[in-house]
């Protein structure tokens, strides 16, 4: 089968597109035949092998001197082809989707029966594959991690992107008032998304605005913690997901100053990391049950033929887009 594989840290340039061994079921396995896939930030971050200090810690996806997996591609939507003995749920023919810690940008994919979740019936195969990393990440961050309520006030800083699209309407679906944080061009989106009041970064600064809010879900970055705590009510959540990049420390650097400022405050900090967790077939399913009742609609922003993927990611790795940028093979 053909797949994009990658050996070295680098530019997208390393991504070699090659022949590799079908992957074969393990009893509890899936083998899926992918259709389309998604390129974000979690697989340029490993391509790229940054910050580089996350290098040097065990247990993650980045070894020293090159990374530990070698096809990208966390997010997955495909057709089942085989299935493992042990497994009871999935049969050949049927429409899934996953998250994955890789193997997305390859034309097959193995994947555990537990974390493979039938696609939304009123989505294409491309509009399912832009829903796992994304809208795991955002239901995490609003329900679990930021412990939303209806009534209570939410700012979604990084509204326009591929998490923040998503979290605009969950937030919405738990029904908050939601306040969204983009620039200026992407500000219809964000209001269309059902957002209540979406400020332009770019002509105010939410941390001086001088409103509070309940929770902060902090996906762009750009603002100290201790200016996003003034933001927040006195016993408000302040949730990361992701945020600015940098070649050495940045996000991890922002992450753990506001895990170590958070025991001294009455505001309680948290990070998402959607791929760490449990459950996710049952996060997909709820988001099924939201997407299928017209509450969440996944945006789109461009899509590239799996033999372009170089492309795409350099353009993701832009940081413009608005939504999520598919690949479809």
């Amino acid at each position: 089968m053909k797949a994009f594989v990658l050996r070295s840290y680098g530019s997208p340039d390393v991504l070699d597109l090659t022949d590799v061994d079908m992957p074969v079921p393990g009893d509890d396995e899936v083998l899926v035949r992918v259709r389309a896939t998604s390129v974000q930030p979690y697989d340029w971050h490993i391509m790229r092998g940054e910050p580089y200090a996350a290098r040097l810690m065990g247990g993650g996806l980045l070894g020293l001197r090159k990374p530990k997996i070698d096809i990208l591609g966390a997010d997955m939507s495909g057709q089942v082809e085989a299935v493992g003995r042990n497994v009871t749920g999935f049969r050949p023919g049927d429409e899934v989707f996953a998250l994955l810690k890789q193997g997305g940008l390859a034309e097959y994919v193995c994947v555990g029966q537990d974390a493979l979740a039938p696609k939304p019936q009123n989505l294409s195969y491309e509009q399912a594959a832009a829903v796992p990393m994304a809208g795991i990440s955002a239901l995490l961050g609003l329900r679990d991690e930021g412990r939303l309520q209806p009534g209570q006030k939410v700012l979604i800083n990084g509204a326009s992107g591929g998490v923040g699209t998503f979290a605009v309407q969950i937030a919405r679906a738990l029904g908050a008032e939601v306040t969204g944080v983009c620039s200026t061009r992407k500000m219809d989106l964000v209001r269309s998304l059902g957002a209540d009041e979406v400020i332009d970064y770019s002509k105010e600064d939410f941390t001086r605005s001088g409103k509070r809010y309940d929770l902060l879900l902090d996906i762009a970055g750009g603002h100290s913690v201790s200016a996003c705590r003034r933001a927040l009510t006195p016993k408000g959540a302040y949730v990361l997901i992701g945020g600015r990049s940098g070649r050495w420390l940045r996000p991890m650097s922002h992450m753990f100053t506001a895990l170590a400022v958070s025991p001294f405050v009455s505001q309680r900090a948290a990070i998402v990391d959607a791929t760490r967790g449990v459950g996710n077939r049952q996060n997909l399913i709820t988001l099924t049950e939201l997407i299928e009742a017209g509450k969440v609609t996944p945006v789109i922003d461009r899509g590239y033929p799996f033999k372009d993927t170089q492309t795409a990611v350099r353009y993701q790795e832009e940081g413009h887009a608005p939504g999520k940028v598919i690949i479809t093979l």
